[in-house]
């Protein structure tokens, strides 16, 4: 069994795809973050970045102690490892996946989380900020879009695999990065496809009730005003029991 602490974000869909993907039995830990549930000491004993989404594996492979696993491309690959699916032994196929999942990690996932911040969360429009995302995300779009009409079916080639999965949820959210999918043809063709696919529905519905239509004050401290000092006062109460 696999403990999955989770909130319905893009990061978490990741995972709740691969798992019913994988067809894995798991147990669902939500993490409210909007109240700081990620800071609890027993989430930052298992996540030390204070970050959802992350797994407790308690079954891995070769037995022994349970595994913990945080940070979302980590833990799909860990993942595929595990199940033997969507991540190729081949070398050159293996590594078309990863380069494609550590642009994901490394690139759309955070500049579409900068401009969707600048977008609806800052308390006041900063248009440089606003500009600059905004554009870097549009180019990351057209990257993705050139890609699939290079690949066809799926992002790293003809096969489907955790780039798919990881890059899928942040598309999703395309509508509040103020993209137009109709303009990158080949990403909608994908997007759609994969849309369609039950272990993605199922992904994307787990926790859906969960989701807030919009953020208090409370939650946008929570997770908009985290500095160094606060994490270290956190350790702190954690080792003096507090």
């Amino acid at each position: 069994m696999i403990d999955l602490h989770y909130w319905p974000t893009p990061n978490g869909w990741k995972i709740s795809i691969m798992l019913e993907e994988c067809g894995l039995p798991y147990r669902f830990i939500p993490v409210n973050i909007g109240k700081g549930e990620q800071f609890s000491p027993d989430f930052l004993a298992i996540s030390p970045n204070n970050r959802m989404p992350a797994i407790v594996d308690h079954a891995p492979s070769g037995g022994g102690a349970p595994v913990a696993v945080f940070e979302s491309g980590a833990i799909l690959m860990y993942l595929a490892e595990k199940t033997g699916r969507f991540l190729a032994t081949n070398v050159r196929e293996r590594y078309q996946t990863l380069q494609w999942l550590m642009w994901q990690m490394g690139g759309l996932g955070p500049m579409a989380g900068q401009n969707g911040h600048f977008l609806l969360y800052a308390p006041e429009k900063i248009p440089y900020a606003i500009e600059r995302y905004g554009k870097e995300v549009n180019r990351l779009y057209g990257v993705l879009d050139a890609q699939l009409a290079r690949t066809g079916a799926y992002v790293a080639g003809t096969d489907y695999s955790i780039a798919d999965m990881a890059i899928f949820p942040w598309v999703r959210t395309h509508k509040a990065q103020q993209i137009e999918l109709q303009k990158f043809p080949h990403v909608q063709r994908w997007y759609n496809a994969l849309f369609e696919r039950p272990a993605v529905k199922r992904g994307l519905d787990l926790g859906k009730e969960l989701r807030a239509p919009t953020l208090t004050d409370e939650a946008r401290k929570t997770l908009f005003g985290q500095t160094a000092q606060s994490v270290q006062c956190r350790q702190v109460g954690k080792h003096q029991g507090v």
